[in-house]
Order: C-alpha cells, then sequence, then structure tokens
C-alpha cells in the first residue's frame, strides 16, 4: 500500500502564488499601457501592453492546469507519474526579463530626454 501526499495545502498554496504572479504582471502591463505611448510618441506602444495582458492571461491558464496536474498526480495512489516540467517557469522568466528590458528603455529615454 502507497501512502498518499502530505494533505497539507503546499500545491494550493504554489497555484495563489502563480495567480499573484500573473495579476502582478497584469497590472505592470495595464501600467505599460498607459506610460509607454507618452514616452516613445507613437500609440502603437500600446500593443506591448496588450502582448503583457495576454502573456498574463496565459500564465494565469498554465498555471491553474499545472495546479490540477500536480493534485491530480500527488492524490494517485501506485505509480504516480512524472510532475509537469519548469516550461512555464521558463516562460515567466523570459516575460520578466523582457519587461525589465523595456522598462529599462523607458528609463534611458526619459533620462535622455530630460538631460
Amino acid at each position: 500500500m502507497s501512502t498518499l501526499f502530505d494533505p497539507g495545502l503546499q500545491p494550493e498554496r504554489t497555484e495563489l502564488a502563480w495567480r499573484r504572479t500573473a495579476l502582478a504582471f497584469g497590472i505592470g502591463s495595464i501600467v505599460a499601457m498607459r506610460l509607454i505611448p507618452v514616452v516613445f510618441g507613437s500609440a502603437w506602444w500600446v500593443l506591448l501592453g496588450v502582448a503583457g495582458l495576454v502573456a498574463s492571461g496565459a500564465i494565469w491558464v498554465s498555471a491553474e492546469r499545472r495546479y490540477r496536474a500536480v493534485n491530480g498526480i500527488l492524490r494517485r495512489e501506485g505509480d504516480r507519474g512524472r510532475m509537469p516540467g519548469a516550461g512555464l517557469l521558463l516562460a515567466l522568466a523570459l516575460c520578466a526579463v523582457g519587461a525589465g528590458a523595456l522598462s529599462l528603455a523607458v528609463v534611458v529615454v526619459v533620462a535622455l530626454a530630460r538631460g
């Protein structure tokens, strides 16, 4: 007889952390939609904020799917199979690096415009 995983709330806490991360990324994208066109002088820059919102939604949906998969695997008796990989974490890291690079570009443009 195999023992089930600890019935604590670890998968739920992890899913909530992913949800908070997706919400923070979404809020940052909304702020970018407001500020970046003003800094760069073109309304086309709003598309970067829209892309961030789409990425935020994709992260949210993927995190929910990952939670369901992990929870199902942990509750299964016997051979539990493999846990999901780190693709979601890689996607989030790439989005964060892109957002950081864009933020740095905005700061540099504003600094050059003032000085």
